[in-house]
């Protein structure tokens, strides 16, 4: 630290004789800081054009002007946010901080007014001219200085931050001006009011102003008098409580008679000292323990440090259970429980053989993502009971406040741990499954993002120490095992996707459905209706129109609900039977008997109906609850070659269609050769999706506008077996797209035959069953002529 002072080598400091004060000075503006005569006044600069400013005052003349600002929440006020009257000064001392700032001691002197600002760059300076002071020795004036320093003199008395060596110097101080400074600076009052009395040139005025301003701080202290007072009677009432209450406990234990509380508090004692805590909860629970003793029952907080206490003790510290790593077992379980998806199961055993072998490992996060009904929640309860572990699910859709994740603190009324927590009590082991589903459906709003609180959760390398904000005390989270589900991906935050290994479950195909109901969902809506096997009888044909004409979704939660509504009919006609017999007579289900029992069909296959005319195609669409066809339809009408789009596109699918449009303009000849070469300008193209009320947006259905477009000028109709999916560039070209096993999918739905799509996309042809391979004609295309060439019939 380097300390600069006006003694020894410097020149001295000339500061306060009339007629030495020069016309242009430096400004240095304050905040929260008023100046005054005739007094010392400590500041730390900080700002650059401040230190600047200091430092060539020191090479100067060491004067400068203090001026107050009057918004002190300003970081560098300029010239109309000063007040306009401040006082000269003269740096008595300077120290340098090592942090780069300056410390300086100014002895204040006359007082000044800013006429004009002659500069703001690279620091402020201004025109100055004195304002001396007025006095005028009256009587009156004796008076007040009198009545100033008797008043000044009883509030040293009382304040602690005023020294008592005040009264004696203000007592000694015969000029009033002086005085009234001395006392002004002296006090804590506001920037307003300070510098409202350093404007005051008249000095009676301004005594007469302060001793108003000394009466009302008087009484303030004779009204803090009787509040401590009273504040005092209070606590000693309270200590003398205590002492009672204490001798009453020793004569209690002297009696034999226990107080309630006294034994709460040793019953949660004893069931403490059995959980093997970590060393930090131990210390923090011995902490609450002690207070809980000392409280009486009546106290509000006795019941929420018990209630902490209880929610600590409920926790499985150390309980772990133990894995069952049999491979072989595991994949029986599996196999057991679900249908086919052999990636998800050959990731679990993996997970498993890799626990086996480094029984320490912390294990990936799982997030099984794919539409609804496929088994995602069920898959989880199967990989708990093939691990033995216990399982819990933990339902996020819907949840907006972080505190459902992390707990509220336990200053609030009614406060209690959150979600996670609450899910560990209730597993009664540290190391559980905890299915959290519907991780893509939570939200955020004024109460906080639950997302960003899931962060810690699912990153096992910060879960080991998870805090609770109800509990404050770290809970090692490593060692559960997180799997979450998720219908859309793109839904998830990316730093929480980025903690997750995704694994995608797709829709089945019809044969996959076929088998799924054979062997899980007839058995358990049987059971679930008071059936018995041996009263009903599916068959192959009718589970398929059931599959066919009254479902059409990529998982088989609605297959189930159709199977159920004919259990139950079934149901009725045998608890109808006047006289049931006890075996009543086999019920088999055959495909003429589906319609009776569910009614009419409510799926049908529209794509040879909607290609029958020009200007529609059938294209392919990935969405949220699987794949699905998507219908584009052109048409023309006479106009100026506008185009209109409807359908509730968004803005990548109007771009796709604008892009269509000016390929096929281009290359009109090549598409219709017969094609008017006014055609366009003549005409308003239309392209409309129907299911107006569906948002659609994406770029994957590019070739299938192209080709409604093409079909339209040619008046060729599209193939009612082909349906496509792909982006294309206005050179023709076609891009690559995602989600080619759900439209797969959706292509077999709807007795698509072949699938056009980009040649880019054929090695992801290997995640789409084999058998249902072998049904589909896949056409990979890298130009939208090939497109055009497969989809569109031959002319006439």
């Amino acid at each position: 630290m380097i300390e600069i002072s006006a003694e020894g080598g410097g020149r001295p400091v000339e500061v306060g004789q009339r007629g030495r004060v020069p016309a242009t000075l430096p400004v240095l503006p304050l905040r929260d800081t008023v100046p005054l005569p005739d007094t010392l006044t400590p500041l730390a600069i900080g700002q650059e054009r401040s230190i600047e400013l200091v430092n060539d005052v020191l090479a100067g003349d060491r004067l400068l002007v203090m001026v107050a600002a009057r918004n002190p929440e300003l970081e560098a006020p300029g010239p109309p946010d000063l007040y306009d009257v401040g006082v000269v000064g003269a740096v008595a001392r300077m120290m340098k901080v090592p942090d780069g700032t300056l410390r300086i001691l100014v002895q204040g002197a006359q007082r000044v007014r800013i006429t004009n600002w002659d500069r703001e760059a690279p620091y402020l300076v201004a025109s100055i001219e004195e304002l001396p002071d007025v006095v005028d020795e009256t009587p009156e004036l004796t008076a007040l200085t009198r009545n100033v320093q008797e008043t000044f003199t009883r509030i040293v008395e009382h304040v602690p931050y005023l020294p008592e060596e005040l009264q004696l110097a203000v007592a000694n101080i015969d000029d009033p001006s002086t005085l009234s400074h001395l006392i002004a600076g002296s006090l804590r009052l506001p920037t307003q009011e300070r510098q409202e009395l350093l404007e005051e040139v008249d000095v009676a005025r301004r005594l007469r102003r302060l001793a108003e301003v000394l009466a009302r701080e008087l009484n303030v202290i004779s009204i803090g008098s009787e509040i401590q007072n009273q504040v005092q009677s209070e606590i000693d009432k309270g200590q003398r409580e205590y002492v009672l209450r204490q001798q009453l406990k020793a004569i209690q234990e002297e009696l034999g008679e226990f107080d309630e509380s006294l034994e709460e508090a040793r019953d949660l004692r004893e069931q403490l000292e059995d959980i093997a805590l970590p060393d930090d909860v131990r210390k923090q629970v011995d902490r609450e323990l002690h207070r809980l003793e000392q409280l009486p029952t009546q106290a509000a907080e006795h019941g929420v440090i018990r209630n902490y206490l209880e929610w600590i003790a409920s926790l499985p510290w150390g309980k772990s259970t133990e894995d069952d790593l049999d491979l072989a077992h595991a994949r029986e379980v599996l196999d057991a429980d679900h249908y086919d998806i052999e990636q998800v199961k050959d990731r679990i055993l993996e997970f498993l053989a890799v626990r086996k072998l480094k029984p320490d490992a912390r294990g990936s996060i799982l997030c099984f993502a794919g539409p609804p009904g496929v088994g995602k929640t069920s898959l989880g309860r199967s990989v708990a009971r093939a691990l033995g572990r216990t399982f819990e699910r933990i339902s996020v859709g819907g949840v907006r406040d972080e505190a459902e994740i992390r707990g509220h603190r336990r200053t609030y009324i009614g406060a209690m741990p959150g979600t996670i927590i609450r899910a560990l009590r209730d597993a009664g082991s540290d190391n559980p499954l905890f299915m959290i589903d519907e991780i893509d459906k939570m939200g955020a709003d004024f109460r906080g993002d639950p997302s960003s609180a899931m962060l810690e959760v699912l990153d096992p390398e910060q879960n080991a120490t998870f805090r609770d904000h109800y509990l404050d005390v770290p809970f090692d989270l490593s060692k559960v095992m997180f799997i979450c589900t998720a219908n859309d991906l793109d839904r998830v935050p990316g730093p929480l996707r980025d903690r997750m290994e995704i694994i995608q479950l797709a829709g089945y195909t019809e044969d996959e459905k076929l088998q799924i109901a054979k062997r899980y969902l007839v058995p358990r809506q049987i059971e679930r209706n008071g059936l018995k096997k041996s009263w009903i009888a599916f068959g192959d044909k009718a589970l398929r129109r059931v599959v066919a004409d009254y479902t059409r979704e990529a998982g088989v939660r609605g297959l189930e609900r159709e199977i159920g509504t004919i259990c139950r009919k079934v149901a009725r006609e045998v608890a109808e039977e006047t006289d049931p017999p006890a075996k009543p007579k086999k019920r088999s289900i055959a495909p003429e008997d589906v319609r009776d029992l569910l009614g009419r069909p409510r799926v049908h296959n529209e794509t040879q109906r909607r290609t029958a005319a020009p200007g529609v195609a059938t294209g392919l669409a990935w969405t949220p609850v699987g794949g699905d066809v998507l219908f584009i339809e052109a048409s023309a009408t006479p106009g100026s070659g506008k185009l209109l789009l409807t359908g509730q596109l968004g803005d990548v699918m109007k771009e796709s269609a604008q892009a269509a449009l000016t390929w096929v303009k281009a290359n009109a000849h090549r598409v219709a050769p017969e094609l008017e070469d006014a055609w366009f300008a003549e005409h308003d193209v239309h392209v409309h999706v129907p299911a107006g009320a569906t948002p659609k947006d994406g770029p994957s259905a590019g070739i299938t506008m192209a080709t409604a477009l093409a079909s339209l000028i040619s008046r060729r109709c599209v193939r009612e077996d082909v349906a496509m999916t792909g982006e294309m560039t206005l050179t023709g070209q076609v891009l690559p797209i995602g989600g080619l096993k759900e439209k797969a999918l959706a292509a077999q739905r709807n007795d698509v035959k072949t699938v056009v799509a980009p040649a880019l996309n054929e090695a992801d042809a290997e995640d789409i069953p084999e058998h249902l391979r072998k049904r589909l004609t896949f056409v990979w295309v890298d130009q939208i002529g090939d497109v055009l060439d497969t989809a569109l019939q031959s002319p006439a």
